[in-house]
Formats: C-alpha cells, sequence, structure tokens
C-alpha cells in the first residue's frame, strides 16, 4: 500500500497504484455489522465530490460510500459483489473501487492516520 488517507465517512484511500483504490475502515465495518450486498459504481462513472458511489447493505442498515474528490471510476472489486463478507474479514484488504482523481493533490485535503484516529477515539 502507498500513503493510506481516510474521510470523517470512515473510507480508506490508498494511492499506490496509477489511480486511488477505495474501501471502508475497520471502525466503519464494526458499526455495520455482517456486510450481505454491495452495488458497486459503474467504471468510466464520473464522481462529483460527495456522490454515492457505492451502496452497502449489512444486517444492520444500508449505507452508501460517497465519492472522497472528483473523478472517474477507473476499475471496480467485482469479487465483493460476489462474495461481500470479504469486507467483514479483511476491510483494508477490501478494496471496492479505484478513482483517477481530476486533482492530483485531492487527497492532500483529507486525514492522515493520526487524524482518524483521533476522530474514532
Amino acid at each position: 500500500m502507498g500513503m493510506i488517507r481516510y474521510t470523517a465517512d470512515h473510507e480508506w484511500l490508498d494511492d499506490s497504484g496509477d489511480d486511488v483504490a477505495v474501501g471502508i475502515t475497520a471502525h466503519a465495518t464494526e458499526e455495520l455489522g455482517d456486510i450481505v450486498f454491495i452495488e458497486l459504481p459503474e467504471v468510466g462513472a464520473e464522481l462529483t465530490t460527495g456522490d454515492e458511489a457505492a451502496v452497502i447493505e449489512s444486517t444492520k442498515a444500508a449505507s452508501g460510500i460517497a465519492a472522497p474528490f472528483d473523478g472517474v471510476v477507473t476499475a471496480v472489486n467485482d469479487e465483493l459483489a460476489e462474495s461481500p463478507e470479504k469486507v467483514n474479514e479483511d476491510p483494508t484488504g477490501s478494496w471496492f473501487f479505484r478513482i483517477r482523481p481530476a486533482d492530483p493533490g485531492a487527497l492532500d485535503s483529507l486525514l492522515d492516520e493520526a487524524a482518524y484516529q483521533a476522530l474514532i477515539g
């Protein structure tokens, strides 16, 4: 993994590839409970910051993954659509989609590890 950043919405972002992988944190999976369904975005979708990029349904609730910044979806993890429980088993190893930021500096304004840990206490 490259540099990991976080959003206040409990997403992690890894910029080690050509694009940025987006997943949800262990804290988010603990709050959601057992994940039973995941709807992923379309490859090529153009997202604006805050757009709902993916939908997660768990035994407790349904929630969305918001686009962390403006960009284009370049890949989706079809394995999660087939086996959503993998997110519970390995949250930091389960990326949902990859996005190419419209602004290469988009990650700079997101939380680092220390700031995220302070957020969740």
